[in-house]
């Protein structure tokens, strides 16, 4: 059997070797002339052939067992346990360190420059040059530009995108980024919706809101719009009057005011409502043309803007155009006395963060009245507007405590300012408008009075 051919083999490599070492290092066999094998009969070459086997499986054996740590005694036994000293050259047969003591452990050229690899860290590599003739070359692949294509706008998708951004509009004021928000939308063929969405919430909101509406458009045509958009726009508005003067009965006047605004900003040609004579069918499209070219006959030789179109509204307006708009309706509610009409001419101005002011001078005209009818009348308004919440609590602290400290310089042109302002803190403390604290905080002014003739005549100091 292959075992016990095996083991013959084995036993018969043993005895050459064993041969071969009695001969010694300095003798040769008889077959072999400085390393070169010479003729010989066929027992002498299968002998040569058996030597050589035995020789392989020396060197394999010793490969093996050195790193176990295993040796090999002059009878070829393996023997267990004793180690290789590290200087050995069979020591380093598994040792994955350079040989020659370079390198540092790192990857071979850097990781660069192999297959699948993207070259070494801070390599430049050039333009690649285009091989012509290259069977997947297209010549019109060379000039083609690439662009981030933003697909027209919809009527739904418009009406989602375009109506949060007038309504942040309405809150900030600042044109130029709803320009820029436009601009990086493609509108396609809806620019002409722009305005006729903005006039028509423009139509459901405020006097502010209206008037912030006039300035967008006039800087939006300029820049985004054409006039051309804009009188399509207003043609659009006036046949869908009828639709819109069910949710807002005042729609044509409103939109005739729109158009007269227009007109005088210079995005309507002068001629748009000359060219409706005659040809208008409706009548709420009717009462807007007429509507516009009434203000625009008023408005002659005024300037190209119509002042006050949309009534006084908003903190955009300046302080001292506010502070006259309170002292006249004040002045126009001593005449009347209805507090509730006062209080919708306050809401009408939208200015919240201004109301101290409206204290302030009520206040202040009740010091430099005379007579008592004033003081009870203003005394009766300021008590209706904290109950209905109009004025804050904040906002009426702040207006009596400007009074507090404009007390000296009033009282020069109204010498009984002091005791007036006294009275009247004292009623409104009763009246429940004011607080103890800010009752407290009410100045009064040091004065000097005689006394009895037992006293001496002296002049006592008595400070309230």
């Amino acid at each position: 059997s292959r075992t016990i051919r095996d083991q013959i083999f084995l036993q018969a490599d043993d005895l050459f070797l064993f041969a071969d070492e009695e001969k010694g290092p300095g003798r040769t066999t008889d077959n072999e002339i400085n390393g070169n094998w010479i003729s010989a009969p066929t027992s002498s070459i299968h002998e040569a052939r058996l030597k050589a086997k035995a020789k392989r499986r020396l060197r394999k054996n010793s490969s093996r067992d050195s790193g176990r740590g295993d040796s090999l005694s002059d009878s070829s036994d393996p023997v267990r346990g004793s180690s290789v000293p590290p200087s050995s050259p069979r020591g380093k047969l598994l040792d994955r360190k350079s040989r020659l003591g370079k390198g540092r452990g790192l990857p071979k050229k850097g990781g660069g420059r192999r297959k699948g690899v993207w070259g070494s860290p801070g390599e430049v590599y050039d333009l690649e040059e285009v091989d012509v003739q290259d069977p997947n070359y297209d010549e019109d692949q060379e000039n083609c530009v690439y662009e981030t294509v933003v697909l027209p706008l919809g009527e739904d998708e418009f009406d989602r995108t375009v109506t949060p951004i007038v309504q942040e509009y309405f809150e900030h004021g600042d044109t130029n980024e709803v320009a820029e928000l436009l601009r990086e939308l493609n509108l396609g063929s809806m620019h002409s919706e722009v305005p006729m969405l903005a006039i028509s919430l423009a139509l459901e909101g405020k006097a502010s809101q209206r008037e912030l509406t006039s300035l967008l458009l006039s800087d939006l045509c300029r820049r985004v719009l054409t006039r051309s958009d804009v009188e399509s726009s207003f043609d659009k508005l006036l046949k869908a009057l009828p639709d819109l003067v069910l949710d807002t009965p005042g729609a044509p006047q409103l939109v005739g005011q729109f158009i007269a605004r227009a007109v005088a900003d210079q995005i309507l040609s002068s001629s748009y409502i000359e060219s409706y004579k005659g040809r208008v069918d409706c009548e709420h499209a009717r009462a807007a043309l007429d509507r516009a070219a009434i203000l625009l006959k008023m408005n002659q030789g005024s300037g190209l803007r119509i002042d006050n179109l949309w009534g006084t509204g908003g903190g955009q307006r300046p302080v001292i155009q506010l502070i006259k708009e309170v002292n006249l309706l004040l002045k126009e509610y001593l005449l009347s006395g209805d507090p509730v009409e006062a209080e919708r001419c306050l809401r009408d101005l939208e200015v919240p963060h201004f109301h101290h002011e409206f204290v302030y001078e009520a206040i202040v005209m009740v010091l430099e009245s005379k007579g008592d009818r004033t003081l009870q009348i203003v005394l009766q308004l300021l008590k209706y507007l904290c109950m209905s919440t109009v004025i804050t609590v904040d906002q009426m602290r702040r207006g009596y405590e400007r009074v507090y400290m404009d007390i000296a310089e009033i009282n020069i042109d109204v010498p009984s300012a002091y005791s007036i302002l006294e009275q009247f803190v004292d009623s409104s403390f009763s009246a429940g408008i004011i607080n103890r604290n800010l009752r407290d905080a009410c100045p009064c002014r040091g004065r000097k009075r005689l006394v009895s003739e037992g006293d001496g005549g002296r002049l006592k100091l008595e400070i309230c």
